[in-house]
Parts: structure tokens; sequence; C-alpha cells
């Protein structure tokens, strides 16, 4: 594509939302605004008549209509003409009212915006600006990209209108507004009294953001003035322009916590503790680094703090947010469902065949492998679900959710960690469904945070909601089960648990931290996914913890590593 010179000069006095520079920078070569028809100006005001003298088109853009289409969409938003730029999505209401925005929350001035190479129907480009606020200004630069997509009425190619094209962050009802922060900034503090930061600790972004917005003003620190993105308010509360209050409680923890992208003043921070440990944070970030798409935590059993938390990816917190499939980990749960309904026992022979059936599913064992005349405890450690969904039958559609809800803690969306969590979910199904999700498929739902929490619940037999910031901070209460695990049913998961970390999936990774240890391996599969994703929870006396390795493949093989790794190091 040609570079664009500076656009034909306009009157000082036509109207623009966002003023400033007009030169748009779109590759080698300079040229002037053009129509995308071919026919001038007349072409794109009044597409209708081009419409009725053609046929539709119809399929994929081409490449010159990519190019045009996202070249006249970015000059029109450079140079401040909002209406003419909105018109050229596909959702011109929802682009009027973020594109406005820019100028009139975010306070941008001088937009320049420069086109990337496209590939396909997508076009990256950069944005800077001046951001400007009661006689402070400061620069700001940022890279964005937009997708081309035809309309089906007409067959016009027009950018496909999302937030993240204004903002790589932005979601659906998401602000960027520039003033005041609605929070004072917090200086977060290990349990040694180290400042953390992601200087130090990279994946701990998310974390810092959910901290500030809950605690900011606890901390007792004074805001600045930042351009900030301001999350759509949870439904359970909010306060708008601030973010989350953090006075409605941590029911609302599942929201995104508001972000800082350029800060013009400085606030006061306040100072807050949390648990981490320096050390099993720096190791966990080490190992969630050797892999593409790797999450993982750990906890302490005996109390519930949260030692370390980290995910190879920066952005989305899938240790403590993501909700995903667990695979064979949740079968600790199915399994303490069976002991204490009286359907399976650690040391009685328990059915373990190539195939079962049932809800019109036909389920099998991974390589249709079949365990005869077994132990339950073989079939757990050689993780068969064979084992495991030959007893649906034998339960009601809502007996793992109960298990689940009554004795691990989850799915009552109650936790309160200090930041936005998932607490998991295992939701009431029937037939096929409710036979797949005794072996953490179908709609159960989970993070390396409930994971951790589930074998740490095992190995003390009582379930302790996991948290990164003390109660005493806030006086809030944590989430309690209703019940412990009986003596027996415990007794028995234990074994299970170091049996397979002794003699089974998880023995490979495990080898060398027994005899006070436990494992549970996973494999989840997912829709349109090569590879399923790989899970490993485990303990080592007072230290659990669980990893999840997406579209990477068995779980001993993958996610093992990285935590046995930590509780080698935590145990040293």
């Amino acid at each position: 594509m040609g570079k664009r010179r500076r656009a034909a000069e306009r009157s000082r006095k036509s109207p623009a939302v966002i003023g400033g520079v007009v030169a748009l920078v779109v590759g080698g070569g300079a040229f002037a605004a053009y129509s995308l028809y071919g026919g001038g100006a007349s072409a794109d005001e009044n597409p209708t008549t081009a419409a009725s003298e053609k046929p539709v088109k119809k399929g994929p853009p081409s490449a010159a209509e990519v190019k045009s289409a996202a070249t006249r969409f970015l000059t029109a938003w450079q140079s401040g003409d909002i209406a003419k730029a909105a018109a050229l999505t596909d959702d011109s209401a929802a682009a009027t009212a973020l594109l406005t925005g820019l100028g009139k929350d975010a306070r941008l001035t001088d937009v320049t915006l420069t086109r990337g190479t496209a590939a396909k129907a997508t076009v990256p480009f950069t944005v800077k600006a001046t951001v400007s606020y009661k006689g402070t200004e400061k620069p700001l630069s940022y890279t964005s990209r937009l997708t081309v997509v035809r309309r089906a009425s007409d067959g016009r190619p027009l950018v496909g209108w999302q937030p993240s094209v204004v903002h790589p962050d932005l979601g659906e009802g998401d602000r960027l507004v520039t003033g005041e922060a609605g929070t004072p900034p917090v200086k977060a503090l290990d349990r040694d009294g180290g400042e953390i930061t992601t200087a130090k600790y990279p994946s701990l972004g998310t974390v810092l953001d959910g901290l500030r917005e809950k605690y900011g003003k606890k901390a007792g620190g004074k805001a600045g003035v930042e351009l900030r993105i301001v999350r759509k308010s949870a439904e359970s509360g909010g306060s708008g322009d601030g973010g989350a209050s953090g006075d409605s409680g941590d029911n609302a923890d599942d929201k995104i916590p508001d972000k800082t992208l350029l800060t013009l003043t400085k606030g006061t921070p306040g100072t807050l503790r949390t648990t981490l440990s320096p050390s099993l944070q720096a190791g966990a970030e080490d190992q969630v680094a050797k892999k593409s798409k790797a999450s993982v935590v750990v906890v302490r059993p005996s109390t519930g703090e949260i030692l370390a938390v980290a995910n190879s990816g920066h952005g989305f917190n899938t240790a403590f947010q993501g909700s995903l499939a667990p695979g064979s980990t949740m079968k600790i749960v199915t399994a303490a469902l069976l002991i204490d309904e009286e359907l399976a026992n650690a040391n009685e022979t328990h059915p373990c065949p190539k195939y079962v059936t049932y809800g019109g599913w036909k389920f099998q064992n991974d390589d249709k492998f079949e365990i005869k005349n077994g132990t339950f405890k073989a079939s757990f450690a050689r993780s068969c679900n064979t084992a495991f969904i030959s007893q649906a039958k034998k339960l009601e559609n809502d007996s793992l959710t109960k298990e689940a809800q009554e004795v691990f803690g989850l799915g009552m969306d109650n936790w309160s960690i200090g930041v936005p969590s998932f607490d998991g979910s295992v939701p009431v199904q029937s037939a096929a469904q409710m036979g797949a999700s005794l072996i953490g498929q179908g709609g159960v739902r989970m993070n390396p945070l409930n994971m951790a929490s589930v074998v740490a619940t095992a190995k003390t037999g009582t379930f302790r909601q996991p948290y990164l910031v003390s109660p005493s901070v806030d006086n809030r209460t944590l989430a309690k089960a209703s019940r412990s695990l009986s003596a027996t049913t415990q007794a028995q998961l234990k074994e299970l648990l170091q049996y397979t970390a002794a003699a089974g999936t998880a023995a490979e990774a495990m080898s060398g931290l027994g005899p006070d240890f436990g494992a549970k391996t996973g494999s989840a599969e997912v829709d349109n996914q090569e590879k399923p994703n790989g899970w490993f929870t485990a303990w080592k006396g007072d230290l659990a913890a669980a990893g999840v390795v997406q579209a990477a493949g068995h779980g001993g093989e993958t996610a093992g590593p990285i935590v046995a790794s930590l509780l080698r190091m935590g145990s040293n």
C-alpha cells in the first residue's frame, strides 16, 4: 500500500471530535482519500444506488476491498469525521458511541493512524495520540487491528465492528476514560514484605489491577490522573467510572478489573500485604514461561493461603478466572462421591471395561484399555473413565453437584480471595452429559485455583477457601463448605492419590517427592482442538498445586513437571 501524505486540508472551522493531525500513513507512496467504489463521494454517500445497479457481491472481501475499506475507515476516524467512520462499519451506532468517547471521555487529540500489512481480511494499525487533561499532556501509542467483512444485504465491504478495534483490551460495554482514577494505586507486598511488580513477576499484571480496584481506598492511597479502561459494571455492583467500589463484596470478583493504560500524574499508593511467596512466585513464573499456554497455582492446604499464581499469557488470568473442563482431575471429587455412596472402595474389585454406554453415548478409556479384576485404586491410578461412568446409573443427576458444593466448596459463587476469581461450576446434568461430568467433561468447568483447592481438601479433609489477601484486612467472610470429608472417605481418597503419585499416571512427574504426597493427572478434550488440555494437581506436605497446559497433551507429561517442580522447590 502507498503511504498517505497529509490529507486534503480541512477548514479549521470544520467540526472534529478528535482534533489534530490528519495524516494517515498506510505504506509506500502517498495518495489522497478515494472512494471505495471508484465513483467519487456519491458512491460512498449513496451505496444503495450502486448496489441497485450491480449484483450483490458474496464471499470474503478481496484484498483490494480490504485495503480500501480499512483505509477509508481509518482516514475518517483520524480526521475526526466520526459519523463517516461509523458509517463504514457494520454497527454504526456502537461505533459512533465509542469513537465519540475518544475525544469526550478519553481526551485524545492529535490522532495519527498507521496502517500495517493486511493478513487476509484483518488489518493491523498503530495509534499515536496525545492525552490531555487539565493542562497535563502525555503521548500515547499502541497497536490494534480491524477486520473487513461483507454486508450480506448489499455486498458492501465494511469494518466488522468490535470495541477492540478502538483498543485491543476493550470489551463490550467498556470505555476509555481519562481523569482522576477511581481508586488510588496500591503498593502490593509479598508475604516477606518485598514489593510485587510486573517487572519482577510478569504474569501478575491482572492480579495487581484487581488488588488496586478492591483495596486502593482501603489501603490509604491517593488517586492520580490516568487514562484507563473502565470495565462494564458487573450486574452485582460497580461504581461506573471508578469500577468496582470495593464495598459491594467479593461476589463481584468475577469482574475483570479496570486497567490503567497511561499515567499522567502519579497518585500516592497505599500498602497491601499478600500471601504470595517470593521464591515460589519466581519459580512459577519461570515454569509457565516454558509453555505457550500454561497456568499454575500453589496453595497451603492447612490455611488456604495462595503462595503463587502464574500464567504464560500475561493478559487474562486463566489461573484464577479460567473456565475449562478439568478432565480426569475431577475424578478426585467423583471418587469422594462414590466412596461416600458406597459405590466404590479403594481396595475392592471395581469394573474397568474398555467401553461403557450411558445416556445413549458410548464412553471409552484412553487407548481403549481395560483392567480385568482390578481394584478401584488401580482404576483411579490408571485414570479409567469407564470405572466412574459405569456407576452413573446408581447416582442422582445432582449427586456430583452436591458433593462438589457441600464438601469441596465449588460452584457456589461465594469465594472472596481478594481479586477477581471463578470458583468453578458443576451444573446438574442428565443422561450422557451427567456421565461425562463424572470424568470432568460435560458442563464441568474449573481452573488451576479450583483444582489446587480440590487436592488440598482431599489432603486435609476440610475445604478452606483459598485467599490472596487476609480476610482481616477488610473483615470479609471466607466461603465455607457445609460438611467435611468423613474419616473413611478421606483416608481412602488420600490412598488413591498417594498410589497414583507413586505408581500411577503421576509417578514420573512426582518421582522422589514421597511419601507425604498425592497426585492426579487429567486430559480434557476440547472441540476443534487437536490435542487435549493437560491437567495435573498434587500435594506435598503442606503445599498443594494445580496446573493446566492448553492444547498440549496428557497432563502427566505437560502440566506435571510444572506442578512437581514447585512442590519440590517449596519443600526444600
